[in-house]
């Protein structure tokens, strides 16, 4: 199953109306792009008292002012607004989003001149983080029919010395595609902070509100087609990944109700959002149920799976030379964009 469709041609495509051309088999077929970023501390200048963001205050740490907000946020659109563009003008038509403080970062985000005519609506709700920041969901009106969203609280108790803690909700939403419901969980795992061996609990706890949520979907239908996607903040070999949740590397070796992660072999490959001690992690990915992989399942099936690795989103010099060219370095604003790299997959359906 390593290939479900074989397109003979490359063409300009729209989200959900491909071009009316046609391939050696005669089937016409639609495009869809989902895709996943985290913005890196999208916080606003306002102090907010129930939020961490002293550090993001004109008087904090870090100066943060009216200035360098502008400028991120225009930088967010232009990563943005070209994620998919290579194969549809409208770019994705879902895009989960990471680290960022609250609605109105994200109500001036869709609001930026590259991105605002694409109407993107959102999807948020406020963590109990204690930085302060959440996942959100972006989504184009005109390809993804919105029905409901619900957040699932992570609740993280640690096994040696029963201490609790909080971090990022998982955000869950539904609605359509082309008529086809699409699930989509949204999630910004536990940190390696305490070192990752340490910490891997606390990310098995994230992976394990994931799988209940796929679960009880699949019990229901279990062709539901289902997108996990965030900063797992583990690769796609660790536990949490492979093991709790679920995700399969290999398509063949996916047994009843487990996922599949296109972003393994990306992985395996050397490929990477993030680097950390010259090496590359890929902690940002978008995983799926069989119902997206599967021939007999039918109707929106993966096609291939993107890293948007582009030079001007890597730092050219210094001592991070090669790496993802980010907003600070230490409390130096350097006016980059974020410290991870998005990805995104398309899906294709005959028409």
């Amino acid at each position: 199953m390593k290939t479900y469709l074989t397109i003979a041609f490359f063409l300009l495509l729209t989200p959900l109306a491909m071009m009316a051309q046609k391939d050696r088999n005669t089937a016409e077929y639609k495009l869809a792009a989902i895709g996943f970023y985290n913005l890196e501390n999208l916080f606003d200048t306002i102090d907010s008292p129930t939020t961490n963001d002293a550090d993001f205050l004109p008087n904090g740490r870090l100066l943060w002012n009216t200035e360098k907000y502008i400028s991120k946020q225009a930088n967010m659109a232009k990563v943005i607004s070209q994620l998919a563009t290579e194969l549809t003008p409208d770019g994705v038509a879902l895009l989960g989003v990471a680290e960022v403080e609250n609605r109105k970062v994200l109500e001036d985000l869709v609001a930026q001149p590259e991105l605002k005519d694409r109407n993107y609506q959102i999807i948020h709700f406020d963590s109990p983080d204690e930085r302060g920041i959440d996942a959100g969901l972006l989504y184009q009106p005109k390809y993804f029919a919105f029905s409901g969203a619900k957040a699932f609280p992570v609740s993280l108790k640690d096994p040696k010395t029963g201490e609790e803690d909080f971090t990022r909700d998982i955000l869950y939403a539904t609605g359509t595609i082309d008529g086809e419901q699409i699930h989509v969980m949204v999630g910004h795992w536990p940190s390696r902070r305490g070192g990752e061996s340490g910490s891997a609990w606390a990310r098995a706890a994230a992976a394990a509100v994931c799988r209940h949520i796929v679960d009880s979907l699949q019990s229901v239908d279990p062709n539901a087609k289902i997108l996990v996607m965030g900063d797992l903040n583990d690769d796609p070999n660790n536990k949490s990944v492979s093991t709790v949740l679920r995700a399969r590397g290999k398509t063949d070796k996916m047994k009843d109700g487990d996922l599949y992660n296109p972003m393994y072999d990306l992985f395996k490959e050397g490929s990477g959002t993030l680097a950390y001690r010259d090496a590359w992690n890929l902690f940002d990915q978008i995983i799926v149920s069989e119902g997206l992989v599967s021939k007999k399942v039918g109707g929106w099936q993966l096609y291939s799976t993107k890293v948007f690795r582009q030079p001007w989103l890597l730092q050219t010099e210094g001592a991070f030379r090669g790496y993802p060219f980010r907003t600070f370095v230490g409390d130096i604003f350097i006016n980059g964009y974020s410290d991870h790299l998005p990805v995104y997959l398309f899906f294709l359906k005959k028409k």
